[in-house]
């Protein structure tokens, strides 16, 4: 069945030097997030996760915003007037890349060129990394509508965020920028806009010299151990190491010679070259 075009438009990708950047394709609505929108990113992320020319996927906005949350036309009222069936379709369709995202086989960065608001405090969570303009603008504006914090904003705002921020975040509705986003803890750094891809660059190159393996395995284990007992996650932790080594243990021990019998860097301060070794390629 064909893809009405209308609907493949809301996403664009474009693939550079391993990097997918994965941009949010709806400018004049601000980005936000409608069922059409959902279900395209689904099939992008789908496409993007196993192929070989890609290490690390950048989620951006075109033009102006990031994403406004979710479109109050298309994804409020009109799946409502569907009835329970409508709504919880439209719901399954966002949580549902939310969640690909947030298991993603590839390292993820978030990269908030502007608005970021209600809805997209969704794929922001999701993304492994986090890095904000400046002049960027966060904001749970759900209650100056007369709802609350739904689709897990509320749960972000706290996960990332103390208790007492989160409260006057949701309770207010008042819009934070960029730079106290990153002191409140919602991204890892703010950066003039001008500066912003350029940084997300920089990181993204680090995260390529790693081992993709490890990288996987070492995203899993810091989502998941936040919700354990510290027992619960030093078995995880042991069992976690055990598969990976499992899967590419000649990467782990080439990591090893190259600093005990090559002396060829410090673990602490860089990482192993892996163009010396056979390259490991995810499983398909």
């Amino acid at each position: 069945m064909a893809i009405d075009p209308s609907e493949t438009e809301t996403v664009a990708f474009t693939v550079e030097d391993g990097v997918a950047w994965v941009k949010f394709n709806r400018p004049d609505k601000r980005n936000s997030m409608s069922p059409r929108l959902n279900r395209q990113m689904m099939r992008v992320l789908d496409d993007l996760e196993f192929r070989d020319d890609i290490g690390v996927l950048v989620l951006t906005g075109e033009g102006s915003a990031w994403t406004a949350g979710m479109d109050l036309q298309e994804y409020f009222r009109e799946t409502e007037a569907q009835g329970l069936k409508g709504t919880r379709g439209a719901q399954r369709e966002s949580y549902g890349w939310w969640a690909r995202l947030r298991w993603f086989q590839k390292p993820t960065i978030a990269m908030v060129n502007g608005w970021c608001f209600g809805g997209g405090y969704g794929p922001l969570f999701a993304c492994d990394l986090a890095f904000a303009a400046e002049e960027a603008n966060f904001g749970l504006s759900e209650i100056n509508w007369g709802i609350l914090p739904g689709g897990g904003a509320a749960k972000v705002a706290v996960e990332l965020t103390s208790f007492r921020r989160a409260m006057y975040h949701a309770l207010t509705g008042e819009s934070v920028d960029g730079k106290t986003a990153a002191e409140w803890g919602l991204v890892n750094e703010a950066v003039p806009l001008a500066r912003l891809k350029a940084r997300v660059s920089q990181v993204a190159q680090i995260l390529l010299q790693k081992n993709p393996v490890a990288l996987k395995a070492t995203k899993d284990a810091i989502r998941r151990v936040r919700e354990m007992t510290y027992d619960n996650a030093q078995d995880y932790l042991i069992r976690a190491q055990e598969a990976a080594n499992s899967y590419d243990n000649e990467g782990r021990k080439d990591g090893i010679k190259q600093f005990i019998d090559d002396k060829a860097y410090k673990p602490g301060l860089g990482a192993y070259d892996r163009s010396k070794s056979q390259p490991t390629k995810p499983a398909r």
